[in-house]
């Protein structure tokens, strides 16, 4: 069985709402960026877990999306994936109960149902999308 191993680590001090909370990732993509005690309510300058996720999920499904339209032979344009967390209060505390990916593609040579299947393919074998319990759902649009 193959194996890769991937690494972030952070740095915890003080208590829960303490004053120094920053998270590093092994490839250097985050260095010492600063992460917020819980949910925040508003927007603030640190990153927070949902926030963090949400990053991973749009990455890993444009990564996804890419191989799925170099499968039917596309390797011009561009798309944006916006993946958006729903999270509710429930009983265990702060639950991410859904997430949104949006997709807006400007690919020449496309049509719409080679997109729409390309992007129901790139869900289902998106690495985050697999590894979320939430409802995942997406809307997707190809401009002219």
């Amino acid at each position: 069985m193959n194996q890769i191993i991937r690494e972030a680590s952070v740095l915890w001090k003080g208590e829960a709402t303490g004053s120094e909370r920053t998270v590093t990732t092994e490839s250097g993509a985050l260095k010492d960026t600063g992460v917020v005690a819980g949910i925040p309510l508003k927007s603030i300058l640190e990153a927070d877990p949902p926030e963090l996720i949400a990053a991973a999920h749009a990455s890993s499904f444009s990564l996804a999306l890419s191989e799925e339209l170099r499968g039917i032979g596309l390797t011009e344009g561009e798309f944006v994936t916006t993946a958006a967390l729903i999270l509710e209060q429930q009983t265990p505390g702060w639950t991410i109960v859904m997430v949104n990916l949006s997709v807006v593609a400007s690919l020449p040579r496309v049509t719409q149902g080679e997109f729409i299947d390309a992007t129901i393919r790139a869900k289902t074998t998106c690495l985050v999308s697999r590894s979320l319990r939430a409802n995942v759902s997406m809307n997707a649009k190809l401009e002219t």
